[in-house]
């Protein structure tokens, strides 16, 4: 009797756990709890965009990793984060996020896709799935409102 009810009780432990894997973040949430975006989050932090980025959406983001942004001219992420660099900052991390939500079946060769900033990035599939000059390392990271792609650059918007 009491193995059945230890039985019941792993099962249901693993059950439950999995199903919490399983459950969904909006995308800051994605961003935090993956680790690897540490300097992406306090950027979105500094530029005030957590409330919009954690709201309904969906959004599609192209999120560079902490190698991305360690690979900019040195001193440039900080100078982004300096209040009074607040509105060139909101142009950058915008210039990465597409209203919508575009998984990598959606894509097409040269295609164009407006950004939230107000530019546009070109979306290259000949060598790999290319935004502007960035390689998408990992793609359709689906969150609660929105989707993620992955790269490994940061991109700029024209000035």
């Amino acid at each position: 009797m009491f193995r059945k009810f230890a039985i019941a009780g792993v099962s249901g432990a693993l059950i439950a756990t999995a199903a919490l894997a399983g459950a969904k973040k909006d995308i800051v949430d994605t961003a935090v709890g993956a680790g690897s975006f540490e300097t992406l989050v306090a950027a979105v932090q500094a530029a005030e965009l957590v409330d919009t980025l954690k709201g309904e959406g969906p959004f599609t983001v192209f999120a560079p990793t902490d190698e991305a942004f360690a690979a900019l001219p040195e001193g440039t992420v900080e100078s982004l984060l300096k209040p009074e660099n607040k509105d060139q900052l909101v142009a950058v991390l915008t210039y990465h996020v597409v209203p919508g939500k575009v998984m990598s079946g959606d894509l097409s060769d040269d295609m164009k896709a407006a950004t939230v900033q107000g530019g546009d990035v070109t979306i290259d599939l000949d060598n790999g799935v290319m935004v502007n000059d960035a390689s998408v390392v990992q793609a359709d990271i689906e969150t609660t409102n929105g989707v993620i792609h992955v790269i490994d650059k940061v991109i700029l918007p024209s000035s």
